[in-house]
């Protein structure tokens, strides 16, 4: 499955890095696309192993941002 999500809290590229390697670490994510200019994160996961709500979980630990589910 594919599915863009809002990121709040993002402002600069090691706020990009923080997000991408939050998501890239949950088993089942399989490729992760950050867009810093639009606040917002592509994510090509398997909904049988992640869902948004751990996706969400795992972003707002890595700092202070907030994915919007």
């Amino acid at each position: 499955m594919n599915k863009t999500f809002v990121v709040n809290g993002m402002k600069c590229e090691h706020c990009k890095a923080h997000v991408e390697s939050a998501l890239k670490d949950l088993c089942g994510v399989n490729a992760v696309e950050v867009s810093l200019s639009d606040h917002c994160v592509n994510v090509d996961f398997d909904e049988n192993k992640v869902d948004a709500q751990q996706m969400k979980e795992a972003v707002e630990a890595a700092g202070r941002y907030e994915l919007e589910i």
